[in-house]
């Protein structure tokens, strides 16, 4: 069974994400979401509109996804990929680069983003329109 795990915040879900989940899946048999905790994101200062909870049931209803786990640090992803047997990490092409050091443990893809969606882009949208 080849495992895939990706990283992220996944806060006002929308289909740019499930891409991404669903292109990231059909890289392996079982994909593994590491999904950032409240207490993560905080210390990033970021604040995310969902809780972790709902963030994680939203995912977990999902087909693509197997198993979410939270995301505590930056410096997990190594111990990660060791304890779920992961043969692939998989982010964004926002990224390209900043995990190479993870290529020692798996296989790393970064996947090209969806170009006409993004949280960022849905958040500045409801700004200007309140």
């Amino acid at each position: 069974m080849k495992r895939v795990i990706t990283y992220g915040t996944y806060d006002l879900l929308h289909y740019g994400h499930i891409e991404l989940l669903r292109r990231a899946r059909a890289l392996g048999d079982y994909l593994i979401v590491a999904l950032s905790t409240d207490e993560f994101n905080a210390g990033k200062g970021k604040k995310s509109y969902f809780s972790f909870e709902e963030r994680r049931r939203m995912l977990e209803a999902i087909r693509h996804v197997d198993l979410v786990i939270p995301e505590n640090t930056w410096e997990q992803k190594s111990e990660d990929i060791k304890l779920y047997h992961v043969d692939t990490f998989v982010i964004g092409d926002d990224w390209a680069g900043k995990f190479d050091e993870l290529k020692e443990h798996c296989e790393v893809v970064y996947l090209e983003r969806t170009p006409e969606i993004s949280t960022t882009q849905i958040k500045a949208g409801l700004a200007s329109k309140a």
